[in-house]
């Protein structure tokens, strides 16, 4: 539990008025009542990660080629559509730092990333 995660448990713990102790337990026997939307919550946290760590690997390829294309224009190449292709790659990657300061707000509970 980094941080963040425990001054939020301590902080719901003391508004309930109930021990660490006793919060702990609440929320374990409440997710032990309903292990299906308990395991659909992981599963959905698990795939969330898991997709951002394709994109991330996709942004390391769009890095590789980006390489490629610079070694091309110091070379004298003609590149008509290298501004658009520029443009697209920017939109990838405020996309996918949007996706991810929303996936960690969620996370989080709404705190800022």
């Amino acid at each position: 539990m980094n941080d963040a995660e425990y001054e939020r448990f301590a902080t719901a713990a003391a508004v309930c008025h109930i021990s660490h102790a006793a919060f702990l337990a609440y929320a374990v026997d409440k997710a032990a009542r309903d292990l299906n939307r308990t395991a659909a919550d992981i599963a959905t946290e698990h795939e969330v990660v898991q997709e951002l760590f394709a994109a991330r690997r996709h942004l390391g390829r769009i890095h590789g080629l980006c390489n490629q294309v610079a070694k091309a224009l110091n070379s004298g190449v003609d590149t008509p559509h290298l501004a658009d292709a520029a443009q697209a790659v920017l939109r990838a990657a405020r996309r996918m730092e949007s996706a991810v300061d929303a996936h960690l707000a969620h996370r989080d509970g709404g705190a800022p990333a």
